[in-house]
This record gives structure tokens, sequence and C-alpha cells, in this order.
């Protein structure tokens, strides 16, 4: 049987020491990734990008980037059924300097953009990342650093 899955997660960075550092978390496949996981009963999108940050990553004090969503999708088989899943990314400024390991994953990493652009195993996340992080560099420029682009009134 095939079945169609949804998940949404972000591509959460910080700000340390003027260098910007991205969270990778290692799956217990072991497959490096973003926090990210599947969309709950109604929850919009961002809405479950938020919670998997807070679950996957232990961090309360972040806040997504206005105007970047990208999806990418993967088979895999579980349970005898075909499984299609398309992941939704969003971006994620985090305001904390450390994340917690959930017992969801074995190993947590802040990489700064060629760490993690190396270390991410699969090629549709490694591609997104490549597209965040030009947004993120023509954001900073636009914003002077704060990625917030201002109200439109």
């Amino acid at each position: 049987m095939s079945v169609e899955a949804t998940s949404a997660g972000a591509i959460l960075f910080r700000d340390t020491r003027g260098r910007r550092e991205y969270l990778l978390l290692k799956s217990r496949p072991g497959d490096w990734e973003f926090p990210k996981g599947g969309v709950e009963g109604e929850e919009e999108l961002q809405q479950t990008a938020i919670r998997e940050v807070k679950e996957e990553a232990g961090i309360e004090n972040f806040r997504l980037i206005d105007g970047f969503r990208e999806e990418y999708d993967y088979v895999f088989e579980a349970g005898g059924d075909t499984i299609h899943k398309t992941v939704h990314l969003f971006i994620a400024h985090s305001y904390e300097a450390s994340a917690e390991l959930s017992n969801e994953h074995r190993d947590l990493q802040w990489r700064d953009y060629d760490q993690a652009v190396n270390t991410i195993t699969q090629d549709g996340p490694r591609e997104i990342l490549d597209g965040a992080h030009d947004y993120l560099d023509e954001l900073k420029e636009r914003t002077d650093g704060d990625y917030v682009l201002p109200a439109e009134g």
C-alpha cells in the first residue's frame, strides 16, 4: 500500500561571534538533518515546524523568518507500506546558544554553512540549506543584520 505523509521543520540558525551556525540533528538511522516531524491533527505547517523545534532541539526562544518555505520529498518502506513523505522546511532564528538532544536523535551539532552542507546526508535538505543560506545573506543585508523585514503599511 502507498501512503502519503507530510512533515514540517526548520533550518534553525544562530549568530555566534559574527558567524552564522546551523543546527543539525543525527537521526537514529544515522542521517544528519534539521528538526522536523509529522503534522499532527489540524496543525498548520508553521505550527508543526515550531512544535518540532521545541521537541527535538529543546529551544523555546526562536522566531520563524518570513518569506521562506521550501519542500523536498522522498520514498521509503515501513511496515510493508511504501511511504511518500513531503517535508516542508522553514527558517528559524534561535536566540539560544545551546540545544538539548532529544531521545529521537543520537547527536546534535551547530555547524557553519560549509560544515553543514558537507554534513547533511540527503540531497533535498542540502539543496534547501543552500537556498536558505543565500536568502539569509540577502535578508541580513536588507535589514542591517536583524533578519526582520519592516512591516508594510
